[in-house]
């Protein structure tokens, strides 16, 4: 496939070899920004500013060779996330070789900001093999959307559509198991999910409410939140930004970090890598979605950066970054 040019007549989407020979997408929009992803698994693995300074944490460990995962970035977790089901660990869609598509089938939902004629964007798809029939005895198509947009934000727009013609409903968990590059773990605060409940992953499972001001980090976090806000903050006050993240479609937000322990327990995970990353994934996980013959669901997540005086009290950042595109 051809690659594509902006107006200016530079490359804004191309279509090349990664590691070990993998093939990628890289998007880069008219200020330099750049995104990249991998067909394996439709996975985000990069996404900078037009600094160049990187805003994902990938692990110096990851391993490019299928059927394995690739640890960083934003994993898709298909039909399930994490040991919430019967598959296996968060599904198989982030092991899968994802097709690129031209023409996509329209929209059936549609968000205000989710593409204008400046982003720069890509569509991906999955459909289901033999063996993942086996598994997950449901007709379905997977397809994911990534868009980098004009003021260098991140979007990704995932939909299910349930293709079964024996009139079968089907059932699913999802989640953008996104890595976020940070200074260290302990200037780290995130806002925005104070007084929810949670299921401990440490805890099997069990269901707390959360206490107090802001997440700060001292130890081992493994927690699924529960009907979350649409809006969270990831402040790092070393380097003086705030990620935000905001959802549609996906009501519960898991917080992970190994902590050094398990971290060392962790084969494609350096020893002290936990210091750098931190995972804010936007999930389905305690409602699972049930789909008619013939429905569609569709998510929208945004990833924002903003200067660290922003917390997730504000004004919409996204109106400040950049006024043309509706909240």
């Amino acid at each position: 496939m051809a690659a594509e040019k902006d107006k200016a007549g530079k490359e804004s989407i191309v279509f090349c070899k990664g590691v070990n020979g993998l093939d990628k997408v890289v998007l880069t929009n008219p200020k330099g920004c750049t995104a990249e992803v991998y067909l394996y698994g439709a996975q985000v693995t990069s996404w900078k500013n037009e600094r160049g300074e990187e805003y994902l944490f990938m692990s110096n460990k990851a391993i490019f060779k299928p059927p394995k995962p690739i640890r960083g970035g934003i994993p898709v977790c298909f039909p399930q996330f994490g040991t919430y089901g019967h598959l296996e660990q968060h599904g198989f869609a982030r092991n899968k070789m994802w097709k690129v598509e031209e023409r996509p089938p329209v929209f059936l939902k549609k968000f205000p900001d989710s593409t204008e004629a400046s982003d720069t964007y890509v569509d991906l798809a999955l459909f289901p093999s033999e063996d993942d029939t086996r598994v997950y005895p449901f007709t379905w198509e997977l397809r994911l959307r990534v868009i980098l947009g004009l003021s260098g934000d991140l979007i990704l727009i995932p939909r299910v559509r349930n293709m079964n013609l024996e009139g079968k409903n089907m059932n699913f968990g999802f989640a953008l198991h996104s890595y976020f590059r940070i200074s260290d773990i302990s200037e780290i605060r995130l806002e925005g999910l104070e007084t929810m409940d949670y299921f401990d992953h440490t805890s099997n499972k069990k269901r707390f409410t959360e206490q107090g001001d802001a997440l700060t980090f001292e130890n081992e976090i493994d927690k699924a939140y529960l009907e979350t806000p649409d809006k969270v903050a990831i402040i790092d006050h070393e380097k003086k930004r705030t990620f935000v993240v905001r959802k549609q479609g996906l009501p519960d937000m898991v917080v992970w970090n190994p902590w050094d322990k398990k971290a060392k327990s962790i084969p494609d995970l350096g020893d002290e890598e936990y210091r750098r990353m931190l995972c804010v994934e936007p999930a389905i996980i305690e409602r699972p979605i049930v789909l008619k013959p013939g429905e569609e669901w569709t998510g929208h997540v945004e990833f924002i950066v903003v200067p660290s005086s922003y917390c997730s009290g504000q004004l919409d950042p996204q109106k400040v970054l950049n006024p043309t595109r509706a909240s």
